[in-house]
């Protein structure tokens, strides 16, 4: 049985290889969060802090309830307009992700 290295992982740029290791993936998986918390920072600050879609209002005591929906389900996208984004209350935005499911079970006529 091969043994495994914990610690580091290759990862393959061109040609060249590069061992990463635990602190350096973390600092990554860090920078990368904050890339995401930009993009939400922005949004409350476009949009404000209120459901788009039942128009709940929050303040600094509730806010971490706001969630950024990307309209076209695209992650990636995230224009500094702020357009593809809307605000949602995690109630809503459970419900706004669980309406395709919903609808694929009920096309498919189980009844």
């Amino acid at each position: 049985m091969r043994k495994k290295r914990l610690g580091s992982r290759k990862i393959e740029t061109g040609n060249l290889r590069k061992r990463q290791t635990v602190n350096e993936m973390v600092a990554e998986l860090k920078k990368l969060g904050r890339t995401e918390n930009d993009y939400r920072r922005r949004s409350l600050e476009i949009h404000g802090l209120i459901c788009a879609k039942c128009a709940r209002e929050f303040d600094e005591t509730n806010k971490h309830l706001l969630t950024v929906h990307h309209k076209d389900g695209n992650h990636h996208n995230n224009p500094p307009d702020g357009s593809n984004w809307e605000n949602l209350c995690a109630y809503c935005h459970e419900d706004e992700h669980s309406r395709g499911q919903l609808g694929d079970y009920l096309k498919d006529d189980h009844r």
